[in-house]
């Protein structure tokens, strides 16, 4: 789950089914077991909204990458200070190294480039809104220059901020297909 709309349908779907809800929240749900079916109906309710349970530790941990990863993103402006190979470690309190190859091991990409994918993802959001200019953007997603900011741009999307801006249409990722 990598937002609260999959919160919202977790929380509703499984209370719909029967299960004892006693916690969802991000990447995490807790229930009151009330029999040996709970489990398969949960697993079928995931499943028929795209999630899945994890069990092994390095899912886990790489779950909550993404999921710390999507909330630095989500308290803009990003701060210059914020090394996330620093950040990550200290929130997670794990080595980045552990981290990093563990995130590698599961996804098949280094954290760096999921999270450009991220920020190529939130720029898209943030010319879609028109709030923004393109040097505000690239200021507020941490970029030095909006040049940085365009070439990154075109190279994950081949297409220049301003075609992007005037094509009118919704292009963006979900971010958990991210």
């Amino acid at each position: 789950m990598v937002c609260s709309r999959c919160v919202k349908v977790v929380r509703t779907e499984l209370q719909e089914n029967g299960i004892d809800i006693l916690n969802v929240e991000l990447g995490k749900m807790s229930y009151r077991e009330n029999g040996n079916k709970d489990l398969k109906i949960i697993n079928e309710v995931l499943e028929q909204n795209d999630f899945e349970i994890i069990v092994s530790q390095e899912d886990i941990l790489t779950e909550n990458i993404k999921h710390k990863l999507i909330e630095l993103l989500n308290d803009l402006p990003i701060k210059d200070n914020k090394v996330f190979s620093k950040y990550l470690s200290d929130i997670l309190n794990t080595d980045y190294s552990k981290i990093s190859k563990v995130f590698s091991y599961t996804t098949g990409k280094t954290i760096e480039q999921y999270f450009i994918n991220l920020k190529i993802e939130k720029v898209k959001e943030l010319i879609q809104s028109n709030q923004y200019n393109f040097t505000e953007i690239s200021q507020l997603i941490g970029y030095s220059s909006v040049g940085n900011l365009s070439a990154q741009f075109k190279k994950h999307t081949g297409k220049s901020l301003t075609e992007y801006k005037n094509m009118n249409k919704n292009f963006r990722k979900s971010l958990d297909k991210i």
